[in-house]
């Protein structure tokens, strides 16, 4: 299946990587694809390191949700206010 990842704030900008897809395995969850890409590369390791909120199709979800074929995943560091 294949998903498409974007990417905000301080995670895009270190990695560079705004929007790409991204081929799973059926019945992936939102924790397989973090693995997966701080794997990548030290950019991506660093830019999930720690928490990360994440939302598939716009809405927020934990890192147990499992992904469908389509989906849209996005990941962004946690807002602080101030």
């Amino acid at each position: 299946m294949q998903i498409t990842v974007k990417t905000f704030a301080q995670t895009r900008e270190i990695t560079g990587e705004d929007k790409f897809a991204l081929n799973l395995s059926d019945n992936s969850t939102i924790a397989t694809v973090i693995s997966q890409l701080k794997h990548r590369n030290d950019k991506w390791a660093l830019a999930l390191e720690g928490s990360v909120l994440t939302a598939r199709n716009q809405e927020l979800c934990d890192l147990q949700t499992v992904l469908s074929d389509g989906d849209e995943l996005a990941l962004f560091p946690p807002v602080t206010g101030g």
